[in-house]
């Protein structure tokens, strides 16, 4: 049973022939475009998501910028009058030696009495501004606070302990302002 080739035309239209394999290759054209779509998507969403976190890091980094500047600028006006008060400390040692002098020569003199004025004057003044004295006399010796210019041996105290104080060490606001200077025990080697 074989078919005619014209019979083989007339089951077999050509239109139609064209015109699935136009579809298929629409259909190959339309998928091979969605996945390009797709790349295309998921490269920008991902380029998206860096510029994102980009974002959020610059962010970050200015709300670190915003809170050292108004860091610095506390600390700025919190130790702007560090130099002038250094430069004062002199002054309140020269008040306390006269004072002690005063006290040996003439105790209870008018003149001792206006120095120690002047004196608690000049360090109230101070201690608005944040200036607080270091205690030393009967402490440990700390290197943090104190300056020990001399050893002397006494057995009497612990070892390390601050027997004399030479200069008062004073503070700024909890910070540093002038060590203390002072003479420290040590125990004799025997």
């Amino acid at each position: 049973m074989g078919f005619s080739s014209q019979e083989c035309n007339e089951t077999v239209n050509p239109e139609v022939v064209e015109s699935s394999e136009m579809e298929a290759a629409e259909s190959v054209i339309e998928e091979t475009e969605t996945e390009a779509l797709i790349r295309q998507l998921a490269q920008k969403t991902q380029e998206a998501q860096e510029i994102h976190d980009r974002w959020l890091r610059l962010a970050a980094e200015m709300e670190n910028f915003k809170r050292r500047q108004e860091k610095e600028r506390a600390d700025l006006r919190q130790f702007a009058n560090e130099s002038l008060i250094k430069e004062l400390l002199p002054i309140v040692d020269n008040l306390e030696l006269a004072i002690n002098h005063g006290r040996q020569q003439e105790p209870g003199s008018a003149l001792q009495e206006g120095v120690e004025n002047v004196l608690k004057g000049f360090l109230a003044a101070l201690t608005k501004f944040g200036v607080t004295p270091i205690q030393a006399l009967g402490d440990k010796f700390d290197p943090t606070f104190h300056n020990a210019v001399m050893q002397q041996e006494d057995d009497s105290v612990e070892d390390q302990t601050i027997i004399q104080e030479l200069q008062k060490g004073y503070l700024l606001h909890n910070r540093l302002l002038r060590p203390a200077m002072v003479v420290v025990a040590r125990h004799s080697q025997s």
